[in-house]
């Protein structure tokens, strides 16, 4: 399994839970245990808070992932993106190269 695929199911989780909460929270104010406005806040409180969670999730992942890929020195785009720089640059040196050598 991929590692964008566990990201996936666990913010899928996520939300089902927020759901569940939400049913709950609803449940709560038919019974008469909170207020409209209770209600309201709470889901309000819980809702950024599971926001918190799957941005402080995300960030650990994509940490974990980075610590992983330059453990097995794998390059990066960042990497890639220079190297492909330093070959554009090479190249167009050569073709100069070529051109004055073929001049002379």
């Amino acid at each position: 399994m991929i590692i964008a695929e566990i990201i996936k199911k666990a913010m899928l989780v996520g939300l089902g839970a927020q759901e569940k909460a939400k049913e709950f929270v609803e449940e709560l104010v038919k019974a008469g245990e909170l207020s409209k406005s209770e209600a309201s806040t709470l889901v309000k409180e819980w809702t950024s808070k599971a926001e918190e969670s799957t941005k402080e999730f995300d960030k650990r992942v994509k940490e974990t992932v980075a610590n992983v890929l330059e453990k097995l020195s794998i390059p990066t785009r960042e990497d890639m993106e220079k190297l492909e720089k330093k070959v554009q640059a090479l190249n167009a040196r050569l073709k100069k190269l070529e051109g004055g050598a073929s001049e002379e």
